[in-house]
């Protein structure tokens, strides 16, 4: 993770999320700067950050197509207008669950300009798994440390420079339900959406030359179906790892219909075709 001050030629500060995708989720991004996604596992405290952060400023309803429940807030910060949008309570993002795959579609497909994920100060070993998983997809991530009232009555004690510095991305303790480390979390919010804040997280990169090539093989063939697709990498990835969700997806051209820019696909008689490494 490293802070700088934005390049003048390099739009730094410019709206990473994905505009055309956000409505087909059922976002509208009308009179708001940056949209902002809220992840964590049940009860880390992520629906009082939401609240605390939001105040009046929300509605509910419900995902596209979905009975899930979705609930939108809002927050202005250094004269910036942040849409927030409370995903699902998960483990991780691997959609054995409904809500795993709307909130894996979410960060994968929406490319929020930051994604919050709320952890558990007393639990990191089950909570940073949901972390990992997030910064595999994203490098725009905040790392909400809540509970750490909790962590201390138990006697726990959470170096979280040296945890940000593992992750590559900002961690900002909190404690939410008493309003504290707020400010530094809206602080940090802003930080890497305007890109003053450059996140690098810690990736697992496979070693195995016979693995790497099966990615950029898988990789390219996605990239000739659907051209402008994001995160192709993650995609070839949860394929090999036999992701039937996202299987079923690039069959249906669901996937296809997530492009970057416009609803391109490209030739309709290709097929997916993954050849045996050597």
């Amino acid at each position: 993770m490293t802070t700088h001050t934005p390049s003048p030629t390099a739009c730094t500060a410019c709206p990473a999320h994905n505009l055309i995708n956000l409505r087909k989720l059922g976002v509208d991004m009308t009179d708001w700067d940056y949209v902002v996604a809220l992840a964590g596992n049940p009860n880390t405290g992520k629906s009082t950050v939401f609240n605390a952060l939001t105040g009046l400023r929300q509605h509910t309803g419900n995902w596209p197509g979905k009975t899930v429940t979705r609930a939108e807030g809002g927050f202005i910060f250094a004269g910036r207008r942040y849409k927030l949008v409370d995903l699902p309570g998960t483990y991780s993002l691997l959609a054995t669950s409904l809500d795993e795959e709307i909130a894996r579609d979410f960060i994968l497909f929406g490319q929020p300009d930051v994604t919050v994920v709320v952890v558990d100060a007393t639990r990191l070993e089950r909570n940073l798994n949901l972390a990992l998983q997030v910064l595999s997809i994203t490098d725009r991530v905040v790392i909400c440390l809540n509970l750490m009232d909790e962590a201390e009555r138990h006697g726990l004690k959470v170096d979280d420079r040296r945890l940000a510095r593992d992750l590559g991305a900002p961690v900002v303790p909190t404690v939410a339900r008493e309003g504290k480390g707020l400010t530094e979390l809206l602080q940090a919010i802003d930080d890497v959406a305007t890109g003053r804040t450059v996140c690098k997280p810690h990736r697992l990169r496979s070693t195995s030359p016979q693995i790497e090539r099966a990615i950029t093989i898988l990789s390219r063939q996605i990239e000739q179906l659907h051209p402008n697709l994001p995160n192709v990498r993650w995609v070839a990835l949860r394929l090999l790892d036999g992701d039937q969700s996202i299987a079923n997806a690039l069959r249906s051209g669901e996937l296809g219909n997530l492009g970057r820019d416009a609803p391109q696909t490209g030739d309709p008689n290709l097929t997916l075709r993954l050849e045996p490494a050597s």
